[in-house]
């Protein structure tokens, strides 16, 4: 080959070694980044000059033109890579769980020192004090103070469940928005990276480890599957759905139920519309739910991988109450919030009205047929007859209530004619009904009566006969012992209302016990995957200053390699001259 063109041969390794030199560099200045993959440099030859053909030669003789700088590689490993992700979504699914667990024990007052379980033993002591001396108005004015307190603390805890439900609806909202903003940029990306490697000689590594770090911080969000096509896009599926594709950002949107605020994240898209007359559009969601809650959650199943989904689960959808235990457990069963909130109403719940119908009993009611003065029969309805001034009766007549409702009557006074033919004007009790919520006795529609707050010698204790209404007072007792309760349909053990309690603390310890322990073994997993995810993509200053003292003598032999070309011309020439 001519020396004029070996030194072309030299200036191919002088460059191509200078751009690996400043590769190494460039990781070496990014040792500590975070995020950042660590980069290579891919070397090939020149084109081959063929001499000469001679078909007796094993080969033909060819002299080759150096060598070229190819490309700067990341170095990646898309297994590793996957694994880490759905790992780090699995951890942050059970970390917002175990947290919101912990949350819940702090509005019990289980970690705070104002453990409810105070309240219940106060209850349960006035009602053994009344029991003793139904007669005395302390022993009176104890019960209805501890049933005062036993209501404000129970209101404050189910108002405390309540607050953290709204603060979960609002980090939703949050991190939808955070992952919408992610789906933009990982657009942008997509556009920059397309751009800059569309002429096929620069490389947008940097870019690509944005791109990278935004996957890795919404696989904790979502469950999420992405892929990379030959043109440097990546397209972004969460949940099986496409959110990132082509040029699209499929952006997840917020229906908000009107009676709660809650949001429910949903596809746009997918979802069927009907424009209102103030020109907002009404979604049917039939179809395009973003996060399916209904499945079971299970490992198996890939079902527990993303916070979001975590609080979606945790916050639940309504604010649960004693009805959701009686007709639909199943729904609220997997929400930890709403099962706690339904599971302790129903304690408030049998509490009040178990009080409730004893004093109602000690005033006279019967349950029974009943038929009203326009003919209308109710079968097993619970009355009262009308008794000014009775037993155990309000000033109005009206049974005496321990807890009344909030917003609507117990008690109304009507006309007719009880199963045994006696007419006249009676107290019928309103029956609770599921569908009107201002119509149950439950912790947010409830409250001490009024008028037996001011005055609790109305109890009295004391029969017309002038004694002491001691078979009450042992009722009321009775009734704390009695063991005919159950936390929730899929629990065997009945248990008494002082027991009740501590089986629900039990259970939201040995949850988060449980969920806590899932969480610590995933941060296990996600800390090994990560680390052999960093053995790949980490960049090692051993390495790399190796890497740098190698390239460093392979330029300075080009150097040499060109010098001594330079030489021979020089003799060459100055030989001819």
């Amino acid at each position: 080959m001519p020396l004029m063109g070996s030194l072309y041969i030299g200036s191919s390794g002088l460059q191509t070694s200078q751009n690996a030199l400043n590769t190494t560099a460039h990781n070496l200045s990014n040792v500590d980044t975070v995020g950042y993959t660590r980069q290579q440099v891919q070397q090939s030859d020149k084109r081959y000059v063929t001499l000469s053909k001679t078909a007796s030669s094993i080969s033909y003789q060819q002299v080759g033109l150096g060598t070229t700088f190819s490309r700067v590689k990341q170095v990646r490993d898309f297994f590793l890579d996957k694994t880490f992700r759905k790992e780090s979504g699995r951890s942050m699914f059970y970390q917002v769980s175990a947290d919101v667990m912990e949350e819940v024990e702090g509005q019990l007052g289980e970690l705070t020192g104002e453990a409810f379980q105070k309240n219940i033993a106060d209850l349960w002591t006035s009602v053994q004090e009344l029991a003793k001396d139904p007669s005395s108005s302390v022993t009176q004015g104890l019960l209805v103070q501890r049933a005062a307190e036993f209501m404000e603390r129970s209101s404050a805890i189910y108002d405390g469940l309540s607050s953290y439900q709204d603060n979960l609806n609002r980090q939703i909202k949050q991190q939808i928005d955070k992952i919408n903003s992610y789906g933009q940029r990982i657009l942008d990306i997509n556009d920059k990276i397309r751009s800059i490697e569309s002429g096929g000689i620069e490389h947008a590594n940097d870019y690509r480890d944005e791109r990278n770090r935004l996957l890795d911080e919404l696989s904790e969000l979502v469950n999420l599957s992405w892929e990379e096509d030959i043109t440097g896009n990546v397209s972004v599926k969460i949940e099986g759905t496409d959110f990132v594709k082509g040029g699209t950002c499929y952006e997840i949107g917020l229906d908000i139920d009107e009676t709660n605020g809650f949001y429910t994240p949903f596809w746009p898209q997918n979802a069927s519309y009907v424009v209102m007359d103030n020109g907002s559009r009404k979604y049917n969601l039939d179809g395009a739910i973003v996060f399916d809650l209904n499945r079971e959650i299970s490992s198996d199943l890939g079902t527990d991988v993303g916070g979001v989904k975590a609080m979606l689960l945790a916050r639940g959808d309504h604010r649960a109450d004693y009805t959701d235990i009686e007709n639909n457990y199943d729904d609220v069963a997997q929400s930890v919030i709403m099962n706690i909130q339904a599971e302790f109403d129903q304690m408030i719940h049998a509490v009040a009205t178990k009080m409730n119908s004893i004093l109602a009993e000690a005033a006279g009611s019967r349950t029974g047929k009943f038929t009203l003065d326009n003919g209308t029969v109710l079968n097993n309805a619970t009355y009262v007859k009308q008794d000014v001034g009775g037993y155990m009766r309000k000033e109005d007549g009206s049974p005496i209530q321990m807890f009344s409702k909030a917003t609507t009557e117990s008690y109304r006074l009507v006309k007719g004619t009880d199963e045994d033919g006696n007419t006249g004007e009676f107290w019928l009790f309103v029956p609770e009904d599921a569908s009107q919520k201002d119509s149950l006795y439950t912790v947010s529609n409830m409250e001490i009566d009024r008028e037996l707050m001011q005055k609790p010698g109305m109890l009295g204790f004391r029969l017309p006969d002038g004694s002491y209404d001691k078979k009450t007072a042992e009722a009321l007792k009775q009734a704390f012992q009695e063991e005919a309760y159950t936390l929730n349909p899929n629990v065997q053990k009945r248990t008494n209302f002082l027991d009740y309690y501590s089986d629900l603390v039990s259970q939201v310890a040995n949850s988060g016990y449980v969920y806590r322990s899932i969480y610590n073994n995933q941060c296990d997993t996600v800390e090994y995957t990560q680390s052999a995810r960093d053995q790949v993509v980490g960049v090692s200053s051993d390495e790399e200053l190796s890497n740098m003292i190698k390239l460093q003598n392979a330029y300075n032999a080009s150097s040499r390699y060109i010098n001594a070309v330079s030489e021979m011309l020089e003799h060459i020439i100055v030989s001819l001259a």
